[in-house]
């Protein structure tokens, strides 16, 4: 199991990320479309947090003993398999890295509609990660 300090802190980074996206995103695309501003803080917060979550997921394998996939979206399938946090929710964070490694390696061809989508439908995600694995060391 990851160190319960290490834990904590990752934990509130994405819980911090999560809340900064929910702070500033509007409802509605076309706002967010028109500010840059807004976009800027959104993906930056949104890529922490999946960051923070990919790390979480690693820690949480290495600790306990097991491979840890190169990819990473076979981290997450891993934690499924193995009963860590639901294989849908699972399948979910898997594509989510997907769109971190997209802000990583090419920001300029981000689709800042699917990222107002996500960030207005898919945070809850990420928290319930975070609500898992918590729930996991509690235990």
């Amino acid at each position: 199991m990851v160190d319960r300090v290490v834990l904590a802190a990752k934990i509130a980074a994405v819980r911090d990320a999560v809340a900064r996206i929910r702070e500033v995103v509007p409802r509605e695309p076309g706002a967010f479309l028109a500010d840059r501003t807004l976009r800027e803080v959104t993906i930056l917060n949104l890529f922490v947090a999946i960051q923070e979550c990919l790390s979480l997921a690693a820690h949480w394998l290495a600790d306990s003993g097991l491979d840890v996939p190169q990819g990473y979206g076979q981290v997450f399938e891993r934690l499924g398999e193995r009963g860590v946090i639901a294989p849908d929710l699972a399948a979910r964070l898997a594509a989510a890295s997907g769109l971190r490694n997209l802000v990583a390696h090419r920001y300029g061809v981000l689709d800042w509609r699917r990222i107002h989508e996500i960030a207005t439908t898919r945070l809850d995600d990420l928290l319930a990660f975070c609500d898992a694995l918590a729930e996991r060391s509690d235990g």
